[in-house]
């Protein structure tokens, strides 16, 4: 149902299932699917394609070009996926040259007042709780929960699994499974609690506790721990994630 005082521009594709309140506003070639709501004045700029059972709070702006000075106009995107809550005043700007897109996977939850910028890639099921802020190219992995009020610098990855402590700066790269926090950022543990909840087993937690002592308690270079790992522990899901991340944690990790 669109309400006679939403403005929905003739391009954009609204499913019939949706819910648009009044003096919220869809432009341009938007797509919104089923049954997502718009509360009043949200706003959801032309190309965004947004999944279905989404819910944009009052103030939130999802796929405004993005704050980056070398965005020149060209076509960009914002894909959103189904069942995601972005609360008030919550902001997603869409991609640049450098990636085309920003995306927001399924099951997220972004709490009033954080920011997601350029380029950010986002997984499925993460909470943001209020005012966290993504700056450009940031990739978040499944379930992660970052506290509010953290601020995370550009080309920043974090892991899948990660709890990141409200307040947070974040200028390394996050590895799975782990928590973070106090001031400067440092390696706090391993996420078991949060590991046991979703569904790992003991001997999942046990072979990551094994990993992390092997990355942060052996004095060993980053390069030296991977090659350590690759030599000490046997294939499994949890050895081959942490494994690909490290590989490639070109910003260097949390310490």
């Amino acid at each position: 149902m669109i309400h006679p005082l939403a403005y929905v521009d003739p391009k954009a594709t609204v499913d019939p299932t949706a819910e648009i309140d009044a003096f919220a506003v869809v432009m341009g070639d938007a797509v919104i699917g089923a049954h997502c709501h718009l509360h009043p004045h949200a706003v959801v700029y032309d190309h965004v394609t947004m999944g279905e059972s989404c819910e944009v709070f009052p103030g939130a702006v999802i796929g405004a070009i993005p704050q980056d000075l070398k965005f020149n106009g060209e076509e960009t995107r914002t894909e959103i996926g189904s069942h995601c809550v972005f609360r008030e005043c919550s902001t997603v700007h869409r991609g640049t040259a450098s990636k085309g897109k920003t995306i927001v996977g399924n099951y997220n939850l972004v709490m009033a007042y954080c920011h997601v910028a350029h380029d950010c890639v986002l997984g499925n099921h993460i909470i943001m709780s209020n005012a966290v802020q993504l700056a450009g190219e940031v990739v978040v992995g499944d379930y992660a929960v970052l506290g509010g009020g953290s601020l995370v610098h550009q080309f920043t990855r974090i892991g899948s699994h990660v709890m990141l402590q409200g307040g947070s700066r974040v200028n390394k790269d996050l590895p799975p499974y782990v928590t973070v926090g106090r001031e400067p950022i440092t390696y706090a543990g391993v996420n078991a609690v949060g590991l046991r909840r979703r569904g790992f087993t003991q001997e999942d937690v046990e072979t990551v506790n094994a990993i992390y002592r092997t990355v942060y308690q052996e004095h060993l270079t980053l390069h030296e721990a991977v090659e350590k790992i690759e030599q000490t522990f046997a294939e499994s899901g949890v050895r081959n994630e942490v494994l690909e991340f490290l590989k490639h944690a070109d910003r260097g990790i949390v310490r």
